[in-house]
């Protein structure tokens, strides 16, 4: 099975959607709002225990007054100094996953923050009001609001930035080894907050969704993770008309425009047969990291369990 452009193509493939002109001062403004946050959070012991870690429910207060949840595995106390941490991010209505999977961090030696998105499968609260549809999807939540202020992916940027923040603050965590991981939507959340929280060292973004939406449109997207997109234009605006108006509120919610902004090194995974996330839209957001980054392609493989994966993960994670 092949790609919708060969390998040598994706590599050169710079995008199709716009980004707006006030991009750069839309996100100076959105973290000059999360600094006003403070980095409080309550911390309740889970009901899962291990032998090799302490897990928690962590609660912290984002933008916009929601209550955000994660949960938190760190090894097993000692006199050791401060370790590495990783905040964790879930697929698209997914949430933040099974305690053990982080278990496997702690025990060797990393602290883990694993988010829930507001609003998804998981404990977070989604208190945006917006003007307009949603349809069935959180990519077009809030783009009928004329404040582009209330699309729904700003608030989970800025909570990636402060969920990173929060972890960088624990006492048993090293603030300047701290990475990034996730899958999907993971992958996207992954690349946002290593873009707008510089001191994230290490990202692992895996086939990353909410990139070049133009291309994810131009493709069939109709059973993609893009399909909201579609439905949006065929029923609120079946002649396209504000087709240019719509493309351009999402490119402030687009990762390739974010990507330039990483300074932490990557490891970017994708597989050449996604057609959930179609490679171009990867590569989009890919291709514009000037930071140090290697490129691990599943030639045959798409939007699924991807072998070895996990492994390579940890090993990478290990290095921080």
């Amino acid at each position: 099975m092949t790609s919708e452009r060969s390998l040598t193509q994706l590599k050169a493939y710079e995008g199709s959607s716009p980004k707006p002109a006030d991009f750069d001062s839309f996100w100076e403004r959105a973290l000059h709002d999360l600094d006003a946050q403070t980095l409080d959070y309550e911390l309740v012991p889970a009901e899962f225990t291990s032998g090799l870690a302490e897990c928690f429910h962590l609660y912290f207060t984002g933008v916009g007054g929601a209550r955000v949840h994660c949960k938190y595995v760190r090894p097993k106390k000692t006199e050791q100094a401060k370790g590495p941490g990783v905040v964790m991010f879930h697929g698209y209505s997914c949430d933040s996953g099974d305690w053990m999977e982080k278990v496997a961090y702690a025990a060797h030696g990393i602290s883990v923050l694993a988010m829930d998105c507001r609003g998804q499968g998981g404990l977070s609260e989604d208190n945006l009001t917006v003007q307009g549809t949603t349809i069935r999807g959180h990519i077009i939540r809030g783009i009928d609001d004329p404040d582009p202020d209330k699309l729904y992916y700003r608030n989970v940027f800025l909570d990636t930035v402060q969920t990173a923040r929060i972890l960088m603050n624990m006492p048993e965590v090293d603030p300047e080894r701290v990475g990034a991981f996730g899958l999907s939507q993971g992958g996207a959340l992954t690349v946002a907050c290593a873009a707008l929280e510089p001191r994230i060292k290490l990202a692992v973004p895996v086939y990353p969704f909410l990139s070049d939406y133009k291309r994810a449109w131009e493709l069939d997207i109709t059973t993609s993770a893009y399909e909201e997109i579609n439905y949006y234009f065929r029923f609120f605006d079946p002649h396209h008309e504000r087709e240019e108006e719509i493309f351009n509120r999402l490119g402030y919610i687009d990762i390739q425009n974010l990507a330039g902004r990483i300074q932490a090194k990557v490891l970017w995974v994708t597989g050449l047969a996604d057609t959930v996330c179609p490679p171009s839209t990867q590569f989009a957001a890919y291709n514009k990291i000037t930071a140090t980054k290697e490129l691990m392609v599943y030639h045959e493989y798409g939007h699924e369990y991807l072998p070895y994966l996990s492994d390579r993960t940890l090993q990478t994670f290990m290095t921080l």
